[in-house]
């Protein structure tokens, strides 16, 4: 199915979406990317359709074509103090605050958000499938955690985070069970190690 190549034909618009909501360590990251109408790439699609060998050639075309994108992170700390919702929402404001661009109406992949002062939104369940912006976004999101959790893994290998980023994989969980949990896990997120 073809993505819509925008919502309004005469506002800018800004695609949001986030990556690492559901992990159980490191941070959420998200992006905000504003692409010229006319855009059309036919690999474009929500991040978690693609493999990765996709994700990381659409990476540099969506940087270089883009009218202006963005890209920030809340750490795995201020998730456990306000909650991986309010963080997810926070990091797609820093990403928007961090816009060359401003847009004139938010795309935001989801059915919640924290309105962003001065820019209307419009909330869209399963965006990253349906509009090109959203799915830009949800690309460079997960494509930038997912570089961020490799360098992790480097300090902390035994927890399979080059694989599983963070997520809670069995094999994961059976890590944490082994080695208990490292300071980048989020300490909000409990599981119950007794029953793996």
């Amino acid at each position: 199915m073809a993505l819509n190549p925008f919502f309004s034909e005469s506002l800018i618009e800004a695609g949001c979406d986030e990556a690492g909501r559901g992990c159980l360590a490191g941070p959420v990251f998200a992006a905000a990317v504003i692409l010229p109408k006319d855009f059309f790439h036919p690999l474009l699609n929500d991040s978690k359709q693609l493999k990765e060998k996709d994700r990381e050639l659409l990476r540099p075309i969506i940087e270089t074509e883009a009218i202006a994108y963005a890209v920030a992170e809340v750490d795995h700390q201020e998730i456990d103090r306000i909650n991986i919702l309010k963080a997810s929402h926070k990091a797609m404001h820093l990403a928007i605050d961090a816009l060359t661009q401003r847009p004139e109406l938010l795309l935001i992949d989801g059915n919640r958000f924290a309105p962003y002062l001065g820019i209307p939104h419009q909330c869209v369940v399963k965006g990253d499938g349906k509009f090109a912006s959203i799915a830009a976004a949800s690309i460079l999101a997960k494509t930038y955690r997912d570089d961020f959790m490799n360098q992790l893994h480097e300090q902390f290998p035994q927890y399979g985070w080059q694989q599983n980023k963070g997520y809670g994989t069995l094999a994961h969980r059976k890590k944490i069970k082994e080695h208990g949990y490292t300071p980048f896990h989020r300490m909000s997120f409990k599981i119950d190690l007794e029953a793996i």
